[in-house]
């Protein structure tokens, strides 16, 4: 099944991470925060882009009452995201700073909006309600206190715990019921079209059911493709990583890592997909990148 990069957006971006969906934003926002906004105009989203830092690409980030929140939607679990989140928020402020004029290297002091880093769990591992993971924790030397912490609070959305958070976001409740009938109706070795049919019969039982059914019944086939595209993207990296961990086993962990990101980006997968899916970092999914497009000019050259 070949990867449709038309809809490469995610479910969770589709409904949380647009100028048309800020209502959604808002409501989510209120429900993490006790809050009660409702201008959506309030929020400025400045979600990353790949356009702007190639192999980047955040889910939803915007400021907000001098905050500037980033969320992250999950389905597979990565105790990384701390340094993640981290690597986010420097090119965010790099970007917040340049937009509004304001120089880092300024005597004065240069305000910034308050980071606040949240990540949506809905994989398949039984996890916490609610992890605090800390960047602390993947520190080398443990007995050095560099007198600074960063935190990734983690919601698994599976959790009945989180069924306040739920009830009090009807976009985040109705969103985690579709994955879950979606879910449901997978399953590994599908051909296409069996999964598009699963895909679609999950959707019109949504729409039935007045789960996301405004947004389903006008983008129906988009979030069919979309789905069909990730389900799709995470078997064949799942399956590409074992069967590469397989044939690496003599060999360095790098070299290991190097032919399985080749491999994947020649088969279409993007470095975002890689980097999620295969936990490999995105400088070594970037390098090779960089060296299979040297190959490719070299070869065009000497065939010129």
């Amino acid at each position: 099944m070949e990867q449709n990069r038309e809809y490469k957006d995610r479910l969770f971006r589709l409904l949380f991470g647009r100028e048309e969906n800020r209502d959604n934003i808002l409501s989510l926002y209120n429900a993490l925060q006790g809050t009660n906004y409702t201008d959506p105009d309030d929020i400025e989203l400045t979600t990353i882009e790949d356009a702007i830092y190639i192999g980047m690409k955040n889910d939803v980030s915007f400021i907000i009452d001098n905050r500037m929140p980033l969320w992250e939607q999950q389905s597979t679990y990565n105790p990384n995201m701390p340094v993640r989140g981290l690597i986010y928020y420097g090119k965010l402020y790099d970007a917040y700073l340049k937009k509004n004029g304001r120089k880092q290297y300024s005597t004065s002091l240069v305000k910034i909006p308050a980071p606040q880093y949240i990540v949506f769990y809905n994989g398949n591992k039984d996890r916490p309600a609610i992890e605090h993971m800390k960047l602390s924790d993947a520190f080398a030397d443990h007995s050095f206190d560099p007198g600074c912490e960063w935190t990734a609070t983690v919601y698994n959305l599976n959790s009945d715990a989180n069924r306040t958070l739920l009830d009090s976001c009807k976009p985040l409740a109705d969103y985690t019921e579709l994955v879950r009938r979606i879910s449901g109706k997978l399953r590994k070795g599908m051909e296409k079209d069996e999964a598009f049919l699963a895909v679609d019969e999950a959707v019109r039982s949504c729409i039935r059911d007045g789960i996301l059914a405004d947004l389903l019944m006008k983008q129906r086939a988009e979030v069919i493709n979309l789905w069909i595209t990730e389900f799709d993207e995470k078997e064949f990296a799942e399956t590409m990583f074992e069967e590469g961990r397989q044939a690496g086993i003599e060999e360095g962990i790098e070299q290991r890592d190097r032919q399985l990101v080749e491999q994947m980006l020649l088969a279409g997968k993007t470095p975002e997909a890689i980097h999620e899916f295969c936990d490999i970092s995105m400088e070594l999914i970037n390098n090779v990148q960089k060296a299979l497009s040297d190959k490719k000019c070299c070869e065009e050259e000497q065939r010129g």
